[in-house]
């Protein structure tokens, strides 16, 4: 599965997967405990695929910074937790990231990353490639 089924809705906590579309909204079930909810058309829902970090020269893809969380873990969890105090938690993304915006990417952005990851490889969802959809010339072959 990749980013692009995956849901961060405003106001719940966790991550969701898009299950089906309704006539007003659509289904999605947490990765935290499996439950299945109905998310209406007025609530605030971002894909993971269409979030990005900002740095000092560009935007970067969360997936990008994904990758660079899994080569520094090497695969595992992250060695620290989303719960930790704002230093810390500043220090890990700077490791990560050096060159990420400390004006426009606060605390709680941090969090949310290094908590969506590690729920992300708890799941086993670690494959953060950007799916690339077949052009015309790849049909045509």
């Amino acid at each position: 599965m990749s980013l692009d089924k995956i849901l961060s809705i405003s106001g719940k906590p966790g991550l969701y997967e898009l299950k089906t579309q309704t006539r007003t909204g659509f289904v999605a079930e947490s990765l935290v405990d499996g439950k299945k909810i109905t998310v209406g058309l007025r609530n605030n829902v971002s894909l993971l695929s269409e979030i990005a970090i900002y740095t000092t020269t560009e935007e970067i893809p969360l997936r990008e910074v994904f990758k660079k969380i899994q080569e520094k873990e090497n695969g595992s969890a992250t060695s620290i937790s989303h719960k930790d105090d704002k230093i810390k938690l500043e220090e890990y993304f700077f490791e990560i990231l050096p060159e990420y915006d400390e004006d426009r990417v606060y605390a709680s952005d941090i969090k949310k990353v290094i908590m969506w990851y590690n729920i992300l490889q708890g799941k086993g969802l670690t494959d953060f490639e950007e799916v690339e959809e077949e052009t015309s010339e790849d049909q045509a072959e």
